[in-house]
């Protein structure tokens, strides 16, 4: 094994990884904000996924260009599902948190099934795309154009959540939500509504992960799954409600990935990633970056 192809691994490795942490960062964002985890966050990033598929084929928008689109879009949806949803089961008088978890995992069947129905479970794949096939040599590593683009992508939203959270009052208002959400409506803050617009951010995000995904990966029911599997894993990796530990959850994740298909077969690339996130929970419980 030369230095060039463990360099080439660790790059891919690296860009997967930013990747794994935009989609991983809005679960974070809704846990750390309402001690809520979406076991429908797999499912949001499937339909993301379709979405951009759509404006793809009937649109003929390339991913790049709908990808605010179904952010947006993806926006509305999740502050629709706060509303409709997950505001009726925190309101539950006994059992509060497994109808919390039951309710979101309920809309994860749910949302599967409608798309196993009306979209049949054939892969799919976007047609064309500028980036789609493309790749940029770099110190003659080379670099796949949609991972690349998806990973400055990551970055980006990642320096905008954080000017959005500490530099705006809407995320002072997020933040003092998240410090004691009985205490903020005495300064007339509306708790619910921030829940609303929590909710919406963390679906955004993973609404634009999932609208760079659709460039290079299949598009099926069950896509998600396998992912917020891996963002489960970034989280609490991470430190539950820690963006930031989001962020590097998922480099660590995306460069171990890497190592790992180095030393064992590709099919076994995700033991490494296991091992140490099981390590992780032992030596620090409360993630690398998560608070006592």
């Amino acid at each position: 094994m030369t230095a060039e192809t463990i360099i080439q691994s660790l790059a891919s490795g690296l860009l997967m990884g930013l990747l794994y942490g935009l989609i991983a960062v809005g679960l974070a964002l809704i846990f750390g904000l309402m001690d809520v985890v979406n076991f429908a966050h797999g499912e949001f990033l499937m339909a993301a996924m379709y979405a951009t598929f759509g404006l793809a084929v009937f649109a003929a928008l390339d991913p790049l260009i709908a990808s605010p689109l179904v952010a947006a879009a993806m926006f509305g949806f999740g502050a629709l599902v706060y509303l409709g949803v997950v505001r009726f089961a925190m309101r539950a008088k006994a059992n509060a948190g497994m109808v919390q978890i039951f309710a979101t995992f309920g809309l994860a069947i749910l949302m599967r099934g409608l798309a196993q129905l009306f979209l049949t479970p054939d892969y799919r794949s976007i047609p064309t795309s500028w980036l789609g096939g493309r790749t940029i040599s770099i110190s003659g590593i080379f670099l796949p154009a949609p991972q690349l683009v998806g990973a400055l992508i990551a970055v980006l939203a990642f320096g905008g959540l954080y000017v959005l959270i500490r530099h705006t009052d809407f995320g002072r208002a997020l933040e003092a939500t998240r410090e004691d959400p009985g205490a903020v409506a005495l300064v007339g803050i509306d708790r619910n509504r921030i829940f609303a617009l929590g909710w919406g951010l963390g679906a955004a995000l993973v609404g634009l992960a999932g609208a760079v995904m659709a460039m290079f990966f299949y598009i099926y029911p069950d896509v998600g799954a396998s992912f917020a599997l891996i963002a489960y894993v970034v989280v609490a990796l991470g430190g539950f409600g820690s963006v930031f530990g989001a962020f590097a959850g998922g480099v660590i994740v995306g460069l171990m990935e890497a190592i790992t298909a180095m030393v064992l077969p590709p099919s076994l690339k995700s033991v490494g990633i296991y091992a140490v996130y099981l390590l992780v929970v032992v030596v620090r419980p409360r993630g690398l970056f998560g608070t006592p």
